[in-house]
């Protein structure tokens, strides 16, 4: 249920509130699934730290989410990974270019 919760809130653009919900599903998850758990918290941290304009923050968790969630490819739980995946790269390249200007997350 916190899974599904944390995804509608990353729809809605609500970061924080996505990275406390994914969190919770994460402590309460078995091994196999905390990767892609902690993968999603670091999405949603990746676009909370873009909001406030934290540059490295944005793209240390991007990098962090690209690692987790790439073995859960080509989706898992109803999340497809690869696009998500495409995502995170596309919003890699824009932050090191020095725009934190990401749009929102389509998952």
């Amino acid at each position: 249920m916190a899974l599904e919760r944390g995804l509608e809130l990353i729809r809605a653009g609500e970061y924080f509130e996505a990275h406390e919900e994914l969190e919770d599903e994460w402590r309460d998850a078995p091994a196999a699934e905390r990767d892609f758990l902690q993968g999603l918290v670091h999405i949603a941290v990746a676009w909370l730290h873009a909001g406030r304009g934290n540059r490295p923050g944005c793209e240390r968790q991007l990098e962090k989410a690209a690692r987790r969630l790439d073995a859960y490819r080509p989706s898992h739980r109803g999340v497809d990974v690869d696009a998500l995946l495409a995502q995170v790269g596309e919003a890699l390249v824009v932050a090191s270019d020095g725009d934190l200007s990401l749009g929102s997350v389509k998952i």
